[in-house]
């Protein structure tokens, strides 16, 4: 049985005496790093230059920073409320300011959406990675020790410890340890608010080495809340949600795409004619004949490396229903609001035990028992994000065109892959057809990019807010035309002309004057009467926001927008300081601290926030 230990130092020495002074140290993904056990490591190695630490880990997790007064007063409180007990990571706050000691290295293959871009040492230790590849990294680098956070349960007087949200990758090195192949120690922390998942992850306490269980190491489990959805996010969503067909399988990616598309799920199940009628406004060209448009009889069966709050939501709405092997949904790790945690850890048992947490080499790969995955994933459809594509339908997802990583690979080219690999599967890529370049609008889709993550060979299927572009077997010339019904209005003309001048469209080639009205006003004129029928809210599946903080987000959003036009951001400004607030306006100042404004400069944020609460109000 494993050392119980109440005191993370304690634990930190009794690491360094088992297993000496060179310390490879794998931390899981996201939600799972043990941070009391991880921060004792990086003291004792920061204090003792003999000691040689490297960590090997991937999306570490930090509070939000806000950046100016307007941020501060908007998200203090919550910070203080969802993460104020939250143990901040020592070596993530030494790398941000460039103060990691020499013997001290942080190597990851997936990063927080953005958050490391420009700093230096996080960009140079960063391995490019797919997902089922990340553990014979591991492996390969002399892994010696793993901590995790674990739940506990007590069975018969004997305590049981659940890999529950990351049974990804240590489910794979634990195999390998099982054949001999590998050889370290595993750690545990134990987490009370960690719901105990049943499966490949529920361990006996002879697997650890070591555990962490003490009352004062107990923290609470980061909880990132839901983002509002917008409506380009909800227009890729709907769209998305026509391409699934019953009876399938469902693998949806990390972000706001994912909501939409559960959203759009559920209003196509249990309110059929709303769904017909939002499509016919957001997609008339496409209407009906290409669209998946039923409810769901048979069901969707689950598979995702991700398990996030909207796949509860499926399965709450009967969607979610079709069992392999009893089960309804696999998984590999998760992450989510609170609300999401709760839930896992108050399900019935009957109910939990048709969520099964798995290696990542189950859920991302079709290797090992293939037979059986094949007979599993049938019309699989597998929904990820990408930030970029090319006109001949490249993705660019994870990083930008100088070598700075955005986030990483991570399971994307494993869910393409098995896309082309399976029967009457589809790999959809997501990608929001503009976004705003300071106060310039700049299209998403180009003509050429220094940098791709999926190559124009595996080209299938992408969607943007404008509608869907099918690849897969098209030729070149082919795929850029409907890549060009997909993009974006104001650009269309110059990625057409590009094209031409390549020798890839033929000149007397014309975009359909059914896609020349590929403008954000046509999606918000298209979404607005479902948004008003409360069938697509900005948080579908709650949020951890208070009301007013949910008021408040949109209204901040477009002054976010707003700073990157001065002259906007002006006439805002002008509006502001003759508007008249109302009751519900004065409760969102209220939380701001700008009801009786003292200072010029708040005296300028009470005029800007009225206006934009009028603004968003307005629709």
């Amino acid at each position: 049985m494993p050392k119980i230990f109440s005191d993370p130092d304690a634990i930190a020495e009794e690491i360094i005496r088992d297993v000496g002074t060179n310390l490879v140290v794998g931390l899981p993904l996201g939600l799972g790093k043990a941070n009391h056990i991880v921060n004792a490591l990086y003291a004792r190695a920061a204090a003792d230059r003999g000691i040689t630490l490297t960590f090997l880990s991937a999306l570490t997790l930090e509070k939000p920073k806000p950046a100016n007064l307007l941020e501060r007063r908007f998200i203090t409180p919550v910070i203080d409320r969802l993460f104020g007990g939250y143990p901040d990571l020592a070596y993530a706050d030494a790398l941000r300011a460039g103060e990691l000691p020499p013997n001290i290295a942080v190597i990851e293959f997936f990063f927080l959406a953005g958050k490391w871009l420009h700093v230096p040492s996080a960009q140079q230790h960063y391995i490019s990675a797919n997902y089922t590849h990340a553990s014979s990294y591991l492996l390969a680098r002399g892994l010696n020790v793993v901590t995790q956070l674990v739940a506990k349960r007590v069975v018969d007087g004997v305590a049981r410890y659940s890999l529950s949200c990351n049974t990804d990758t240590t489910l794979d090195i634990l195999r390998a340890r099982a054949e001999g192949r590998a050889s370290f120690k595993l750690i545990g922390q134990v987490n009370s608010e960690l719901p105990f998942m049943p499966g490949l992850g529920d361990l006996p306490g002879d697997e650890f080495s070591a555990v962490l269980d003490a009352p004062a190491t107990e923290f609470p489990l980061f909880a990132p809340p839901s983002e509002p959805v917008t409506d380009s996010k909800y227009a890729i969503g709907l769209h998305t949600a026509g391409l699934v067909r019953d009876g399938g399988t469902l693998q949806i990616g990390i972000g706001q795409v994912g909501d939409a598309l559960a959203q759009g799920l559920i209003v196509r199940h249990r309110d059929n004619a709303q769904f017909h009628a939002i499509m016919k406004r957001l997609a008339p060209s496409t209407y009906p004949p290409e669209l998946e448009t039923g409810p769901f009889e048979k069901g969707l069966y689950g598979v995702s490396e991700m398990l996030f709050e909207a796949f509860l939501a499926l399965v709450d709405a009967g969607i979610l229903k079709r069992e392999v092997d009893g089960v309804v949904l696999h998984g590999a790790f998760f992450l989510g609001p609170k609300s999401f945690y709760r839930a896992l850890r108050e399900m019935p048992p009957e109910q939990l035990a048709r969520i099964q947490m798995m290696p990542v080499s189950f859920t991302n790969e079709l290797y090992g028992d293939e037979d059986a995955k094949r007979r599993a994933r049938v019309d699989a459809r597998f929904v990820n994000n990408a930030m970029m594509a090319t006109l001949m339908g490249a993705a660019v997802s994870d990083g930008l065109e100088d070598g700075q990583v955005v986030s990483g690979v991570g399971g994307q080219y494993n869910f393409v892959a098995q896309a082309f690999a399976l029967a009457d599967a589809r790999s959809i890529l997501a990608v929001e057809a503009s976004r705003l370049a300071g106060a310039k609008a700049q299209s998403n889709i180009r003509w050429r990019y220094g940098h791709e993550t999926i190559p124009r060979h595996l080209r299938d299927i992408v969607v943007t807010e404008y509608g869907v572009a099918d690849l897969r077997g098209k030729s070149d010339a082919e795929v850029i035309a409907a890549m060009l019904q997909v993009a974006d209005s104001r650009f269309q003309d110059d990625l057409m002309r590009q094209a031409k001048e390549a020798g890839k469209l033929p000149k007397s080639f014309e975009i359909p004057h059914a896609y020349r009205d590929n403008h954000p006003e046509r999606i918000v004129t298209a979404l607005k009467p479902a948004r008003e029928a409360g069938l697509l809210p900005w948080f579908p599946f709650g949020s951890d926001f208070t009301d007013v903080e949910q008021r408040l987000l949109p209204a901040l959003q477009l002054l976010q927008e707003a700073q990157r036009t001065p002259r906007r951001l002006a006439g805002l400004l002008w509006q502001g300081l003759t508007h008249t607030p109302d009751g519900s306006d004065l409760e969102c100042l209220t939380r701001l601290g700008l009801d009786r404004p003292a200072t010029w400069s708040e005296r300028v944020y009470r005029a800007l926030v009225s206006t934009a609460l009028a603004r968003i109000r307005i629709g």
